[in-house]
């Protein structure tokens, strides 16, 4: 498993914590206010996207 730097780990645990909060809480405007407040590069930011775009199916798999 790769490491993720502290800014992209922030901004997961702070979209995850949101999205517990809100579950159907916009993904792409939770990403886009985590780049903003965490500082992420846009390919930080497009790594996060491509975690969050879409919920997981009923299978669990993403």
């Amino acid at each position: 498993m790769m490491k993720l730097e502290a800014g992209v780990q922030k901004a997961l645990a702070w979209i995850l914590a949101e999205l517990k909060t809100n579950p159907k809480a916009d993904r792409a405007a939770l990403i886009d206010q985590a780049g903003m407040r965490f500082h992420l590069t846009p390919l930080q930011s497009e790594s996060l996207y491509r975690h969050f775009a879409s919920p997981p199916d009923a299978t669990g798999a993403k």
